[in-house]
C-alpha cells in the first residue's frame, strides 16, 4: 500500500469495456435509414452499435484532452460474460446468432431467470497472472525468511546437542570418579580398621614402657637411698666400731611387730583453723582437658598431697598415676581381683591406699614399686578408703555396716566401729583430729573417736541412702550427699 501511494500520476486514460477486443468499430452516420422491416433484433444491434461507436468518439477525445495533462496508471477492468460472448460474435461475423443471442438474453435478463454467477465480471488472466507472480514472489521471500530461521535454529540445536554431548560425557567422567573415590574409601576404610588392634597394640605398649621407666625411676630413687643408708650405716659403724649385722634386723621386727600410738584428742593443731578462704568462682571453672585413660568406668580419685598427680582406679581392677595438667601416665598397678571403689595418699606421699569389691584394702608402696600390705577382714566389699594425718593409720568402709582402722606400722586391725544398720559407703577423717565421719546407706551420718571406737554424734536428715561425705580444712563443717540428689551441710 505503501509502495501505490508514493506513484506519481503522469497521465490519466480511460479505457472502455470493449477497447481490450480487436474490434474495428465505424462511426454511424445519423442520415442512416433503417428498413422497417428488419426485425427487433438488428435495430437493437444497430443501435448498440451506435452507442458503442459514439462512446469511443468521446474517450478518443478525452485522452486528446488529457494528454496535455499527466499520465495515470490504470487497471482493466474485466468484461462481463454476456459483452465476452457478443464480442466475440462480432469479431467472427456471426450477426445471426449475434441476433438470436441479444434476443434470448434480455429476455432471461428481463424475466429475471440469470444467476448472478453470469452477471458477474469474468477475471482477467492477466491480472490473474499478476497476482499469482506476486503471491510467488510473497511466498518466495517468506520461503528465504523461513531457511534463514531453519539454518539458525539448526545452528542452535547443532550447539545444544554438542553441549548434550559434552555434558553427557562430562556427567559419565564424573559418575567414573565417583566410583573411584567410594573404592578408595572402601579401601581406606578397611585400611583405617586394620590400624585399630596395631594402634590397641601400640597403647598397650606405650603404657607398659612409661610403667617399666617409672619402675626404674623408683628403683634408682631407691638404690640411692639405701645406698645412702648403707654410706651412713658404715660410718656410724666404723666410727663406733660396732657390728652392722646386728642392729637392722632388730629395728625393722620391732617396727613392724609393734602398734602405733593411736593419736590423742587434740594432739595437732589444726594450721587451717584460724584461716579464711575466698569461695572459688566456680562460675568460670571450665573443662581443661578430658583423656580415656581406663577400660571401664572410674570409681574415685585422689590428689597427691605434695606434687601435681592424680590417682585414679577403676572397674578394669587397676589404679593409675598422671601428670597433672598433661595427663601423662606414670605408673600403673593391679593387683585386685574385682572392681576397685577407694583411693588415697599417704600424707607424705610414698604410698598409696586402695579399697575393692573382693573384701580387701591393699597398701603400695611405690620405693618397692609393689604392694607391701594387704588387710582382709572385711567380710563383703569394701567401698572407701582414707588415711590419717600422721600416716601410721587408715580407715576403710564396706558394705557389712562396719568401718575399721587398720594400723599400717603392725598390719593389723586396731579398731571396728559398729553402729550403722546398712551399708557405710564413704569415710573420711576429720583434719588434724582422732574423729572419723561415715556415711551410710541407713540415711544418717555418724561422727566416731578413733581411740575408744565410740559414736560421738549421729546426724539425721537425709531421706535417702547417704552415698558420700567430705569435710571442709577447717574441720568445722561436713557435707554430705544422698541417692536422691540432696546435699546437706552439717556444723
Amino acid at each position: 500500500m505503501e509502495a501505490e501511494d508514493e506513484l506519481e500520476v503522469l497521465e490519466r486514460v480511460e479505457i472502455s469495456d470493449d477497447e481490450g477486443d480487436d474490434y474495428k468499430y465505424e462511426g454511424v452516420e445519423e442520415d442512416l435509414g433503417f428498413d422497417e422491416d428488419e426485425d427487433e433484433d438488428e435495430d437493437i444491434t444497430n443501435a448498440l452499435a451506435a452507442l458503442k461507436g459514439g462512446s469511443t468518439q468521446k474517450s478518443e477525445t478525452a485522452a486528446m484532452d488529457s494528454t496535455a495533462g499527466y499520465r495515470s496508471i490504470t487497471q482493466v477492468r474485466p468484461s462481463v460474460v454476456d459483452d465476452f460472448i457478443r464480442n466475440f460474435m462480432i469479431k467472427v461475423g456471426m450477426q445471426r446468432t449475434l441476433d438470436s443471442f441479444n434476443t434470448e438474453w434480455y429476455e432471461l435478463q428481463a424475466k429475471g431467470k440469470l444467476s448472478e454467477e453470469y452477471t458477474t465480471p469474468v477475471p482477467d488472466i492477466y491480472l490473474r497472472n499478476q497476482e499469482l507472480d506476486e503471491q510467488v514472489v510473497n511466498l518466495r521471500q517468506q520461503l528465504d525468511k523461513m531457511r534463514d530461521i531453519t539454518a539458525k535454529a539448526q545452528g542452535t540445536w547443532d550447539k545444544f546437542r554438542k553441549e548434550r554431548d559434552f555434558h553427557r560425557m562430562h556427567h559419565k567422567r564424573v559418575v567414573q570418579e565417583k566410583n573411584k573415590l567410594t573404592t578408595d574409601l572402601k579401601r581406606l576404610r578397611k585400611h583405617y580398621l586394620s590400624y585399630e588392634p596395631t594402634l590397641t597394640e601400640l597403647q598397650r605398649k606405650y603404657e607398659v614402657a612409661m610403667k617399666e621407666k617409672m619402675l626404674m625411676r623408683l628403683e634408682r630413687d631407691r638404690m640411692r637411698a639405701r645406698v645412702a643408708t648403707l654410706e651412713q650405716t658404715v660410718k656410724q659403724l666404723q666410727e663406733e666400731k660396732l657390728p652392722p649385722a646386728d642392729a637392722g634386723p632388730e629395728k625393722s621386727r620391732s617396727k613392724k611387730g609393734r602398734d602405733s600410738k593411736l593419736p590423742p584428742d587434740d594432739s595437732v593443731v589444726n594450721p587451717y583453723a584460724e584461716l579464711e578462704f575466698d569461695a572459688p568462682p566456680v562460675d568460670r571453672f571450665q573443662l581443661r582437658k578430658t583423656f580415656r585413660g581406663h577400660l571401664n568406668s572410674v570409681a574415685a580419685v585422689a590428689f597427691h598431697p605434695r606434687k601435681p598427680i592424680l590417682a585414679t582406679v577403676s572397674d578394669d581392677q587397676t589404679w593409675k598415676l598422671w601428670s597433672v595438667p598433661d595427663c601423662d601416665l606414670i605408673m600403673s598397678g593391679e593387683g585386685h581381683r574385682d572392681w576397685m571403689s577407694g583411693v588415697d595418699f599417704h600424707p607424705e606421699g610414698t604410698h598409696l591406699f586402695t579399697s575393692s569389691g573382693d573384701k580387701t584394702v591393699k597398701v603400695w608402696d611405690f620405693a618397692q614399686a609393689s604392694c607391701t600390705q594387704t588387710f582382709a577382714d572385711h567380710t563383703q566389699a569394701v567401698w572407701d578408703v582414707a588415711a590419717h594425718h600422721s600416716g601410721d593409720f587408715v580407715a576403710s568402709c564396706s558394705m557389712d555396716h562396719t568401718t575399721r582402722l587398720w594400723d599400717l606400722n603392725s598390719g593389723r586391725c586396731r579398731q571396728t566401729f559398729r553402729g550403722h544398720v546398712d551399708s557405710v559407703n564413704s569415710v573420711c577423717w576429720q583434719p588434724f583430729s582422732n574423729n572419723v565421719c561415715t556415711g551410710s546407706g541407713d540415711k544418717t551420718v555418724s561422727l566416731w573417736d578413733a581411740r575408744s571406737g565410740l559414736c560421738v554424734q549421729t546426724f539425721y536428715g537425709h531421706l535417702n541412702a547417704c552415698s558420700n561425705i567430705c569435710i571442709n580444712n577447717r574441720g568445722d563443717t561436713i557435707g554430705s550427699c544422698d541417692a536422691g540428689g540432696g546435699v546437706k551441710l552439717w556444723d
